[in-house]
């Protein structure tokens, strides 16, 4: 009676009257970067009353049920298979050295958005079988963003400052902060779909460097811009510029209309001298002779 109870207890251990059984807990959808690998977990347990040869399939799962599933890599007889030709397969690899030893792993290396798609790891031991399906999402990450400034930079007025990035898979996020552990001004606000950075009255204590930083599910990039707080100008010393600066354009229009009268005045004389001698020559010559 005891040597079946610990029977009983091993078989238990087992999962004997469960049958095979993939125990991976992980995450059941997975969001990655393009161009990083990922590896979608498979571990399996069989059980003590499986005895057939372990036998592995995954398979891309087509979004459209009267069509068939995409088998990528298959495992059986100690023999690895990869289906579909290179193309399909390029990247794709078990984790595991030898995947009957309880780890059918799926790794895929330099992914794509084409490999967003749902997977399906297949484990089967006679008569044991077991499922496991896995969703990758594979996004873009944010370009480093591009900082700029709108308005001008006077104390007491207002200035926007701005922040995008060309590239990266949509939601975007941006947020502003300053660069030095002083707190963000009180007149300020942000938007965070826009990337927007808006001061209603900007003062000298606000002047410094502000960083904005975007990310997304993947990723994350920032830029950096300097704001100044310029003092407005003295209004006397405008007005005395102004005003010497209207002086001067007087007497620059003065000394050229006086050239300009110069010149026309001594156009005019040389005329009339030349008149008078063509006046002279006719009448110092004499008239031709009679025949």
């Amino acid at each position: 009676f005891k040597m079946l109870l610990h029977f009983m207890h091993i078989c238990f251990e087992l999962r004997c009257t469960r049958g095979l059984k993939v125990t991976s807990t992980g995450p059941q959808t997975i969001q990655r970067a393009e161009g990083d690998s990922v590896t979608l977990g498979c571990s399996y347990m069989p059980s003590f009353l499986d005895t057939g040869e372990i036998d592995i399939e995954w398979s891309v799962l087509s979004p459209d049920t009267t069509k068939k599933d995409q088998m990528l890599l298959s495992y059986t007889g100690g023999t690895e298979y990869h289906h579909g030709g290179p193309r399909v397969t390029e990247g794709f690899s078990f984790a595991a050295g030898d995947p009957s030893k309880g780890d059918a792993s799926l790794s895929i290396a330099q992914l794509s958005r084409n490999h967003t798609s749902t997977y399906q790891c297949k484990v089967k031991k006679s008569p044991g079988v077991d499922t496991r399906k896995v969703s990758l999402v594979v996004k873009v990450k944010p370009s480093v963003p591009r900082c700029w400034l709108e308005g001008g930079e006077l104390v007491g007025g207002a200035v926007s400052l701005h922040c995008e990035s060309s590239e990266g898979s949509t939601p975007l996020t941006y947020k502003w902060r300053r660069e030095s552990k002083d707190p963000m001004p009180a007149a300020a606000t942000q938007d965070g779909s826009t990337g927007e950075l808006r001061i209603s009255n900007h003062t000298q204590s606000f002047a410094g460097i502000y960083l904005c930083e975007v990310n997304n599910a993947v990723g994350a990039e920032r830029c950096r811009i300097s704001l100044r707080a310029n003092k407005h100008p003295n209004r006397s010393a405008v007005i005395g510029g102004n005003v010497v600066g209207s002086l001067l354009l007087v007497f620059i229009l003065l000394v050229f209309a006086g050239v300009l009268y110069w010149k026309l005045e001594d156009r005019r004389h040389h005329d009339r001298e030349f008149s008078n001698e063509i006046r002279t020559r006719r009448t110092l010559t004499p008239p031709p002779r009679s025949r």
